[in-house]
């Protein structure tokens, strides 16, 4: 690995390709998951921390107060296509009074905090008692994805094991910031395999596609891309096609505030 953190002011042109893989856009089951988690109809104040290009903001109704904060400059500007109420600042000072929302989630960011218990500690600030936090992300810990990624590109495995924190060390930070009623679901399973040379033109596959991937040095790369080549070869000479496999479980966290 060649670099520590991503830089998304570099993806933000072409981070939302990924949302045409998978589930497919507009067949996400996260949307449905966040709306069950408010108490009612009535508009409710929501921020989303790690908000990007503002995608999972368009889960809510119009009539909520929506709230998008990132610290990338450019995932900020591209997200203004869809919202207004965008902030630049870090997860780990989120610049809002006490008691500001009625709920506070984030979609496949948490892992890239930097201070994540300090997140999770400033998300109990700004909640109102009984306001809701809800992470969700991959679990690699949990030993239930598989995905093509892990098995070609040597170490990408290990990183995730390093940069996601397991769901009891999220259940023990959210216990200690006087969080109560944790719980954690499977809300969403993403299943895209690729079939044959296809693969080769998946938006994930690229380099810029998946942050496992950027955040890999340029020699693992290109290193994986050439046992990806050396393995379709093979299989064409088999008269084979072979199945390049993407099916990963994405776990919500849920805890209430108690403060």
């Amino acid at each position: 690995m060649n670099q520590s953190r991503v830089n998304y002011d570099d993806i933000a042109s072409t981070y939302d390709a990924r949302y045409k893989s998978g589930a497919g856009e507009g067949q996400h089951t996260i949307p449905a998951a966040l709306r069950q988690l408010l108490k009612s109809d009535a508009p409710n104040r929501i921020l989303e921390v790690g908000c990007g290009t503002g995608y999972w903001l368009n889960s809510f109704d119009p009539r909520d107060t929506l709230y998008g904060l990132d610290v990338a400059h450019a995932m900020l500007t591209k997200a203004k296509e869809r919202h207004q109420d965008l902030i630049r600042a870090t997860a780990d000072q989120l610049p809002f009074p006490a008691g500001a929302f009625d709920l506070v989630y984030c979609v496949n960011a948490f892992h890239h905090f930097p201070e994540k218990e300090s997140f999770i500690r400033e998300a109990a600030r700004i909640l109102h008692r009984n306001g809701t936090l809800a992470i969700i992300g991959q679990d690699p810990h949990g030993q239930r994805d598989r995905w093509y990624i892990y098995d070609y590109f040597e170490g990408t495995h290990d990183l995730d094991l390093r940069r996601f924190p397991s769901l009891p060390q999220i259940n023990a930070w959210m216990n200690d910031a006087g969080f109560t009623a944790m719980r954690h679901s499977v809300v969403e399973r993403v299943v895209d395999h690729q079939y044959g040379r296809a693969v080769l033109n998946h938006s994930i596959l690229q380099k810029t596609g998946t942050s496992q991937l950027i955040l890999s040095s340029d020699e693992t790369y290109n290193r994986g891309l050439e046992k990806i080549h050396a393995d379709l070869d093979q299989a064409d000479a088999r008269g084979e096609t072979l199945t390049f496999v993407e099916d990963i479980s994405l776990v919500m966290v849920v805890g209430r505030n108690g403060t």
